[in-house]
């Protein structure tokens, strides 16, 4: 807008600022309309005149964050032709490390975004006269159109109470809150408590509405079709709300059908825009090391006979070079850094391949059967459990702040000997990994008393020697599996945290809290090396990717984001569930995500395309436990509904649709085939389920604490 450019220009002149004004009017002459692509605007004093941060081109990018707090992924040059005036925008530039650290922005200038225009006692009308004009729009963008209510809503209530109309407020939300989706109840009972302008000040959820743009995916003939309407009635509010607090990612093709649309919303923030899920994500798996496989004794006792070895061997070499090719999907080997195998590591690998021969192949005519673990007299409240690969171990996490190993094998726990006694040791012997331990202190249970608060998470390490627990006094905690005792604490959330996992090939593990952050730590650096921020409330859930380059996070903000371990970007931003999320899997081959909420839908995700390839409905209550099996046929979800479900996961895969368009449009149409794909439901007396855990044998294992209710 030439007025505006104008504007700016005089502005900068009467402040001498000759430098940026000389950018600026360089900028527009090159870029044409396009005046607003490396010009950030910074909230002056008025709210009418913007001073401009310019940059010269070829200085680094300066990125304009809007989201709130953290806006890692809420990057995004303004629209061609405008210059917004008088919006908060935090200039941030990517430090080393790739994270991005920005100044929390000042509430009060968040919140004087709620200038006064409109008449108080027109909000009704303006509002219930959108409302009448959507609902007698044609049904094709009757559905798209209705996703404007809620953040309209939520905006316009705000603005209200910003500008202490404390009683028109009152009845504008009385009037319209039943009209809203049902999957905002939550956030509805949130706004109905601020009813004071003082109240808004500290409302962390309402700051992040505020700051981060609600994201509304909508055709461009439905989209032409609002414009009309909303400069034909003048109805300037709506419309000023509309352009300042939304972003509208327009797309060319046929409007959604009520169905997709209600597939893809619920999240805190709206949808994610189509631009949050384009980058390149390496989801293929790692080449393994190779390694000779020893042949079992029984393959020995066939050497008498000639024929036998040579039928026997290539069948041995083949587990041991499963994949000689590299997948095309896979990252480089050497992308992050991964710790060298120790030969302990190389024996086990050798224990997993012949384990794998034995292994029983899942299947809809061949369910694994399924052991479960009740915690029995729970009373100081299991919180998390975690079973090691092998499932020699398992470990749960207590509300009385304790952590307690179990040995679930007839071999017993027991700790190193005390330094005294290992000097006398004959470092020499065969046996002596099995002399360095003390037999007086086998038991089968061991109790980790460090933590101050009740313990959230817990992860073995995939060597067995260690184990993570995070908890409620803001810490994680390593505790060594050898002598039983704390290693180090990590000190890095100042609140609670929620999960805390190893990556598959140990070192790294990462954390995810209250503070709406996860952090990649490894376990010889006492500070975090990545931060991960966007999300706009608690990660509840974290999850390496089983090639260990990207870290899954859920949140409860509704939302899943995969994150980039090398560069700490936000790679993928997938909504869909209705509640916070609380469980997360990926499939063996990486190529899918699975994911649990409390809403009792499992989501699956196909992770390269960044789109949700199916729904299984049927459990009743919140999702704490997914677990892929070891061939991926099956997938497993545990409820607080006592129950375990399996599913069909090869069925649920196979015809996927993810041509080009549907990537770009988000048009999905997931199949209604939950019942199809539903293989068994095992209840438990009365033992929500809290963990599942595929042993490399493909029996099931599932853990929870009776509830005697």
């Amino acid at each position: 807008d030439r007025q505006t450019l104008v504007a700016v220009l005089q502005f900068l002149r009467r402040s001498n600022l000759r430098e940026s004004e000389e950018i600026l009017r360089r900028e527009a002459r090159l870029l044409g309309d396009d005046l607003g692509s490396s010009v950030g605007t910074v909230a002056s004093s008025s709210p009418g005149v913007a001073a401009v941060a310019a940059v010269p081109p070829g200085k680094g990018e300066v990125r304009a964050g809007i989201a709130g707090l953290f806006s890692g992924a809420g990057d995004r040059p303004l629209p061609a032709g405008s210059l917004e005036t008088g919006r908060p925008l935090w200039l941030s530039q990517p430090l080393g490390g790739g994270v991005v650290v920005e100044d929390q922005p000042d509430v009060s200038a968040v919140l004087s975004a709620y200038n006064q225009q409109g008449d108080p006692a027109l909000y009704e009308e303006y509002y219930s006269g959108l409302k009448h004009f959507i609902e007698c729009s044609l049904d094709c963008h009757r559905a798209e159109l209705s996703q404007l209510f809620y953040p309209l809503f939520v905006h316009m209530y705000l603005e209200l109470v910003y500008n202490q109309h404390e009683s028109e407020a009152k009845s504008f939300f009385e009037r319209f809150h039943g009209d809203q989706e049902c999957y905002y109840q939550d956030d509805l009972r949130v706004l109905s408590s601020l009813t004071k302008k003082e109240h808004m000040k500290g409302n962390e959820t309402m700051l992040d509405f505020r700051t981060s743009k609600f994201v509304l995916r909508i055709s461009r003939d439905s989209y032409q079709l609002l414009k009309r309407h909303l400069q034909e009635k003048q109805n300037n509010q709506i419309w000023n709300i509309v352009q300042e607090h939304l972003y509208i990612d327009i797309f060319d093709g046929m409007p959604r059908s009520k169905q997709q649309i209600d597939a893809m919303v619920g999240s805190l923030a709206g949808e994610a825009k189509r631009e949050a899920n384009k980058a390149k994500v390496f989801f293929g798996l790692l080449k393994e090391p190779e390694f000779d496989v020893p042949l079992d004794d029984e393959d020995e006792e066939g050497e008498n006979e000639e024929g036998k070895p040579k039928k026997k061997k290539p069948k041995k070499d083949s587990v041991g070079s499963k994949s000689k090719k590299q997948d095309p999907n896979a990252p480089p080997q050497n992308r992050i850094p991964l710790p060298e195998l120790k030969d302990s590591d190389k024996l086990d690998k050798v224990m997993n391949m012949k384990e794998a021969a034995r292994r029983v192949r899942l299947g809809p005519e061949c369910l694994p059967s399924i052991c479960f673990y009740t915690f029995l007299n729970a009373y100081q409240g299991l919180t998390a459990v975690d079973i090691t690969d092998d499932s020699s171990m398992i470990v749960g996490g207590f509300a009385d702040s304790t952590v307690r190993v179990w040995s679930v094998t007839p071999k017993k726990l027991r700790s190193v000997k005390t330094a005294a006694d290992l000097s006398l040791i004959d470092k020499e012997s065969d046996d002596v990994l099995e002399r360095i331990m003390d037999e007086k202190t086998a038991s089968e249970l061991k109790i980790l008393y460090g933590h101050s608060g009740p313990v959230y998470g817990t992860s073995f390490s995939p060597d067995r020697n260690y184990l993570l627990s995070c908890s409620e006094d803001g810490t994680v905690r390593l505790w060594s599996l050898q002598t039983f005792t704390c290693l180090v604490g990590y000190k890095g959330h100042n609140y609670p945290v929620w999960d805390t996992q190893f990556s598959p090939y140990g070192y790294y593990f990462v954390s995810g809290g209250h503070d709406r952050v996860a952090r990649l730590w490894a376990t010889d650096h006492y500070q975090p090396l990545r931060i991960f921020a966007g999300h706009l409330a608690d990660v509840t859930c974290t999850r390496f990717h089983p090639n260990s380059n990207y870290i899954a996070t859920g949140s409860a903000d509704r939302t899943i984001r995969l994150w980039d371990v090398l560069n700490g970007n936000c790679v993928r931003i997938f909504t869909g569930h209705k509640g916070p999320i609380h469980s997360l899997a990926f499939s063996p081959n990486g190529r899918f995500l699975a994911t649990g909420a409390t809403d009792g839908r499992v989501l699956l995700w196909d992770i390269g395309h960044g789109l949700m390839v199916g729904e299984l409905k049927g459990h009743t209550d919140t999702i704490y436990a997914l677990r892929f099996s070891r061939d991926g046929e099956i997938l497993a979800s545990g409820s607080m509904d006592n129950t375990v479900r399996l599913w069909d996961a090869v069925k649920a895969f196979e015809d996927l649709e993810t041509d080009d368009f549907t990537t770009a449009t988000g048009h999905i149409n997931l199949p209604e085939n939950s019942q199809d794909l539903l293989l068994g439901t095992y209840m438990t007396k009365s033992t929500p389920v809290v963990h599942l855990h595929f042993t490399r044998r493909n029996l099931l294992l599932a853990a929870g604490a009776y509830s005697s209710q």
